[in-house]
């Protein structure tokens, strides 16, 4: 069992302050919390950056993610180092996403930029249902999208700022090991966490 924050913001998106060092020393540090995704808004750099500072640490994992912005909201994918082609639509993300073995997240689907009960039209693997920026209403609407369509409920703080890591985490029945990670996502083998409270599913 390990405990991983799925939705990271580095410099490298525009609208975050969090510099990579920094939240790989922070991420190091952590008693419980090893792994991380980066998903930067619609680049990869920050990714390659931070997996480049975490390879002089031991026991930390980072997770190959991106948070994609299509005209119907915004979409999380992991496992893939690489950004589709644009023009960017949900259906193209999502068949890209497939096509290389990758884990599609409805991001935030409540809150500005989410997909909402549009998610409902797609084959998408996982809800956040617990994002650290969101309100507890518009995160309960998302735990009740994953229940209504069937699929794991995950969390990710969506940190801009390096004081917002960690609010959240998403518990996942597997090593620090990619591959096993998006497995247990995709099978549910995951719980959605936070200090004061868990979901489960």
């Amino acid at each position: 069992m390990i405990q991983a924050d799925l939705h990271i913001h580095t410099k490298y998106s525009s609208d975050s302050s969090i510099n990579p060092k920094t939240l790989v020393e922070q991420l190091y540090s952590h008693p419980t919390i090893k792994a991380v995704a980066i998903t930067d808004h619609d680049r990869t750099e920050g990714y390659f950056n931070v997996l480049e500072l975490a390879s002089a640490y031991k026991d930390v994992l980072i997770i190959p993610g991106v948070e994609i912005t299509t005209p119907e909201g915004d979409l999380i994918v992991l496992g893939i180092a690489e950004l589709p082609p644009k023009p960017w639509n949900v259906k193209d993300v999502i068949d890209f996403s497939k096509e290389r073995d990758g884990v599609v997240i409805v991001a935030h689907p409540y809150r500005e930029y989410g997909l909402g009960s549009l998610a409902k039209n797609y084959p998408v693997d996982a809800i956040e249902v617990l994002n650290g920026t969101t309100q507890s209403n518009l995160n309960k609407l998302a735990e009740n999208l994953a229940r209504e369509m069937g699929l794991p409920g995950v969390a990710g703080s969506d940190a801009h700022s390096i004081e917002d890591l960690w609010s959240v985490y998403t518990e996942i029945e597997a090593s620090l090991n990619i591959d096993e990670i998006l497995k247990a996502i995709r099978k549910g083998f995951v719980k959605a966490s936070s200090a004061r409270k868990s979901i489960h599913f």
